[in-house]
């Protein structure tokens, strides 16, 4: 049996760690000295209404943007100057930020280039024999079925759903054997079957990796994050487990008193 995690984690369970985080647009602060601290192997939800600085966080965070001040350290190491994919090779990924799913090819094939990248970098070797990308199959289609998808490998991505397109994505992340996932709004424009599938598959992966995700749906946030992270106005308001921050009047007035505005 595994010992219960202590109250206080230890440094060494962090693996992803922000100080002092800062953002500012042109007099704005959007991010305001951000401390964040995510721990390894959990669900971590960043969440806050309109307004709240969670997408410049999240950006800041993928390195999508550079901070004006603090710092963003990933396994104790300061990555805060380094550009997305120097990070993505180090195993820190953003959902959506390499998948750019080829349409007209199959769901296998989108998946067996996500591979090719992972073993060769920018360099995808189309010009490759088949019988070399062959090679490549059974773990595209283990990955396939990982997400769901099995039914649905010779199908072309332009035929999928929504919700199975955006499960699609999730397996060319995959594919980068991410040690870390950073999911952007994954249940954005999803009607309700999309969004149990979704959350089902973000319970799967999340078996041997730590997720940070940005989320409106609150309902998915309760079901799945072991902490929860709020912003408001830039700044962290409140931070613990569902049941935590849910009663948190701070949280209540952000979200539909006063501090919404």
């Amino acid at each position: 049996m595994q010992p219960a995690r202590a109250a206080a984690p230890d440094d060494r369970d962090i693996v992803l760690a922000t100080e002092g985080l800062t953002m500012e647009f042109k007099g704005f602060r959007a991010v305001n000295g951000v401390a964040l601290r995510v721990e390894r192997g959990t669900i971590h939800a960043l969440i806050g209404p309109n307004g709240a600085g969670k997408t410049t966080c999240f950006n800041l965070l993928t390195k999508f943007l550079t901070p004006t001040a603090g710092a963003i350290r990933y396994n104790g190491r300061d990555i805060t100057r380094m550009k997305p994919a120097d990070v993505a090779r180090l195993g820190l990924v953003r959902s959506f930020q390499i998948s750019a799913v080829f349409p007209h090819l199959t769901v296998k094939e989108n998946v067996r280039i996500a591979l090719q990248r992972r073993q060769r970098g920018d360099s995808f070797d189309f010009w490759r024999s088949e019988r070399v990308l062959r090679a490549l199959n059974d773990e595209a289609l283990s990955l396939i079925e990982a997400v769901g998808l099995a039914d649905f490998a010779e199908v072309p991505a332009v035929e999928l759903s929504y919700g199975r397109k955006r499960a699609l994505e999730i397996a060319t992340t995959l594919a980068l054997n991410p040690a870390m996932l950073l999911l952007d709004e994954p249940m954005a424009g999803m009607g309700h079957e999309d969004v149990d599938r979704t959350a089902a598959l973000i319970r799967r992966v999340s078996a041997n990796r730590t997720i940070l995700m940005v989320e409106h749906n609150l309902s998915v946030v309760a079901s799945l994050s072991d902490r929860i992270t709020v912003l408001a106005r830039g700044q962290v308001l409140a931070e613990g487990d569902y049941a935590t921050v849910s009663k948190d009047p701070r949280v209540v007035e952000a979200y539909i008193g006063a501090g919404h505005g």
